[in-house]
């Protein structure tokens, strides 16, 4: 990847994830061609804070219809970061 920006997409904010974030656990769509490895540099760099594990899932697109018409979403990655006890990050001003 070239840039961390491209490597992190956007954070996900739902009530699991708020569920999460208590547990120290921060939840981001990222790009599906990143590994563990980069996703976890991309968010130490971004956020200047320290990660302890990368958990990530493949979410495949729902398939969707409108009258007879048909489509598919997009497929996409989905990482849970764990964060060091005494980090945090401020979804809501970073957003």
């Amino acid at each position: 990847m070239k840039n961390n920006y491209h490597v992190v997409r956007r954070a996900l904010l739902t009530e699991k994830t708020s569920i999460l974030r208590a547990e120290n656990k921060y939840v981001f769509a990222v790009d599906q061609r990143a590994g563990k490895a980069e996703i976890k540099k991309a968010i130490e760099e971004l956020f200047s804070v320290e990660v302890l594990e990368v958990r990530t899932m493949n979410v495949r697109g729902k398939i969707k219809r409108l009258g007879r018409h048909q489509g598919k979403r997009a497929d996409w990655k989905k990482a849970i970061i764990t964060l060091a006890a005494d980090n945090t990050i401020d979804l809501v001003s970073q957003a």
